[in-house]
């Protein structure tokens, strides 16, 4: 059986940012980790749909729209080795998880962020994705 994803999992996965897509890359150059923000299962076919959010150590750019993770948070998610970190939200990648050439069937988990921190991440990727359209699709 797959692993069910939830949102506010913490997993690895080759993020391609949308600066890289529009130079003509195909896949993300490293694993990073990246957080999924929605996790559906379609009732038409049983696939898995995800959003995933780049984390980054790298303060965002002031036109960009990020949250910074704090410290209980980055530990709960399994990325207390990070000094600090922010999850980007105004752009996004989307896979299907039963089709994924990036995601493995027993993906390993890094951690999950609190229900509370969560919702926040999402409320702000629900206000960022209605003023912006970066998203790179592998489906």
């Amino acid at each position: 059986m797959n692993h069910e994803f939830r949102p506010g999992e913490v997993i690895n996965y080759p993020y391609l940012w949308a600066w890289q897509q529009q130079r003509g890359e195909a896949e993300g150059r490293k694993q990073r980790p990246v957080c999924v923000v929605i996790a559906i299962r379609s009732a038409s076919d049983g696939n898995t749909h995800l959003a995933l959010l780049a984390i980054t150590t790298q303060p965002p750019p002031p036109e960009r729209v990020a949250l910074e993770i704090p410290d209980i948070e980055r530990r709960r998610a399994g990325l207390g080795d990070l000094k600090q970190s922010w999850i980007v939200v105004d752009e996004y990648n989307y896979d299907i998880v039963e089709r994924s050439w990036y995601i493995e069937p027993h993906q390993e988990v890094l951690g999950r962020f609190s229900k509370s921190f969560v919702m926040k991440i999402a409320a702000m990727f629900a206000k960022a994705r209605g003023q912006s359209e970066r998203v790179n699709r592998f489906d």
